[in-house]
């Protein structure tokens, strides 16, 4: 989906500006997530058990390569850190939800 590019951080004069662009990235935000847990779906479709769904060292490689990213891209890893330990955790859960109602 295509959205009106709001302005940029640096060109907000208003509240209003900022708020728009807040928005308007909340809501590619959300398409990504949305994608992301489809990938999730496919994750619980293709594992064999329900034992191998949480994978502590997959979970380690996409922090270590969230914090990578995060520093690439200037944002604070006290931001990006907890938030995808947050996303990885509900995304797990969605998972084991997924494999169960799959299989049950």
């Amino acid at each position: 989906m295509h959205y009106d590019a709001p302005a940029a951080p640096e060109d907000c004069t208003t509240m209003a500006d900022v708020r728009a662009g807040v928005d308007a990235l909340d809501r590619q935000l959300v398409e990504l997530i949305a994608e992301r847990a489809r990938y999730m779906e496919a994750a619980a479709r293709i594992k064999p058990s329900r034992d191998v769904v949480r994978d502590e060292a997959r979970i380690e490689d996409v922090l270590t390569k969230v914090c990578a990213s995060a520093d690439a891209a200037g944002l604070s890893r006290s931001i990006a850190e907890p938030v995808w330990r947050e996303l990885v955790e509900r995304s797990i859960a969605y998972e084991f939800e997924v494999w169960d109602a799959t299989r049950g």
